[in-house]
This record gives C-alpha cells, structure tokens and sequence, in this order.
C-alpha cells in the first residue's frame, strides 16, 4: 500500500536560526585604532591633546590635503609633540606659604613660574630644592611622551589621508596597530620606572608639599 502524505495547512518549513554574533568576535581596524588611543590618552598632557584634536581637522581640511596643509599638519604633529617633552620636565608643590606653584625641574632643582621673588627670596622661600632636579629617568619619560603621542596622531584617519595618501595595505594595517605597540611599550616603561612627577596639564595634579 502506498504511504498517503498528509500536509497540515498552515505549517512552514523548519527555517535556520540566526546564530548570534559572539561577543569575541574580531575588531575592525576602526575599533583597535579608537580603543588604542583612547588608552594612550591618558598617558599625555591634557592641553597637548585637546589643541591636537582641535585643530588638527582644520589642518587637514578634513583629509583632503593640499601641499599647505601638509605643512600646517607637520608643524602641528612637531609642536605638538615638542609640548609634550617639555611638560615631562614641569612639575607643581605647594610653598610653606600654602601656595600652589607651578615650574620647571632644573639640573640644579626647580624654578617656579609663578613665584615673584628673586633669586635670593627664592631661596629663603623654598629651602632644599634639590630633590625636583632633572634625572635620567625625566629624559626617558620625555621621549616615551613623544612617541606615544606621534603613535596617537598618525592613527588619526585624517592624518593618515593627508601625510600618507598612497600608502599600501600593509603601511595602513601598522598604523592600525601603532598605537596598540606603543600603548604596551609605555605601560612597561612606566610601570618598571615610575615617574613623581607631577606635571602640568597631566591627570595625576596632586602636587607635592613642600615637607615632603
């Protein structure tokens, strides 16, 4: 006898459920690029950072980069990237008077900028200044600033559009992970050598006392 197939009206056809997509699933470049520079960020003096972002849009015109513009963006990156040498060597305490200064560390000490004094009143002011001088380690800390800053900015995708316009797949994927590489090489450095500094436009602005 031959088998009578019954169909039920109104039933469809078992269709493929939509897997989820895993939440560990790969990053685009885009998402590297913003989480790694998000991160190095925090590494870099606030004021450097916020005239970068501000300016360097204009500068670019937008990715659209005329030989002017090229010009305008490198001095940008340099300045910028000088800014960021120069604040690792600044540093902040508060006088015996109760004041906040804020200063350069010397070879020999510290000079405030903001203290009205002589030289001579200066130093009946501040005693002992000789634990703020510069050391080996400020100099580290200054060229690792600059690196992590020049990774920050070349990540930049209207950076990218006007410094490096024909660049291959290749050049493009290390730009990508530039700021990944120097996000792990400066965690190292200032982890093995933390800095005291408290430097100006930094996020860590407690200053030191003047008893410590």
């Amino acid at each position: 006898m031959d088998s009578i197939q019954v169909h039920v009206a109104g039933q469809e056809a078992p269709t493929q459920e939509t897997k989820p997509r895993p939440a560990h699933a790969a990053r685009s470049p885009v998402d590297k690029t913003l989480s790694g520079a998000s991160d190095l960020l925090k590494l870099l003096p606030t004021g450097t950072v916020l005239a970068f972002q501000a300016l360097a849009p204009s500068f670019t015109n937008h990715g659209v980069c005329h030989t002017a513009n090229r010009y305008l963006v490198l001095a940008l990156i340099g300045a910028c990237a000088v800014s960021c040498v120069l604040l690792s060597f600044t540093d902040s305490l508060v006088g015996p008077d109760g004041k906040l200064y804020y200063g350069m560390a010397t070879f020999w000490g510290f000079y405030p900028f903001n203290f009205a004094g002589g030289a001579a009143q200066r130093g009946a002011v501040f005693k002992d200044l000789s634990r703020f001088r510069i050391t080996a380690l400020d100099f580290v800390h200054a060229v690792i600033s600059a690196v992590v800053f020049l990774a920050v900015a070349v990540a930049d995708a209207s950076i990218q559009s006007c410094l490096f316009p024909d660049c291959g797949a290749d050049v493009r994927e290390l730009l990508v992970n530039l700021p990944l590489g120097a996000g792990f090489l400066s965690s190292v450095v200032f982890m093995i050598f933390p800095t005291t500094r408290k430097s100006i436009g930094y996020t860590d602005m407690t200053p030191h006392s003047h008893s410590q």
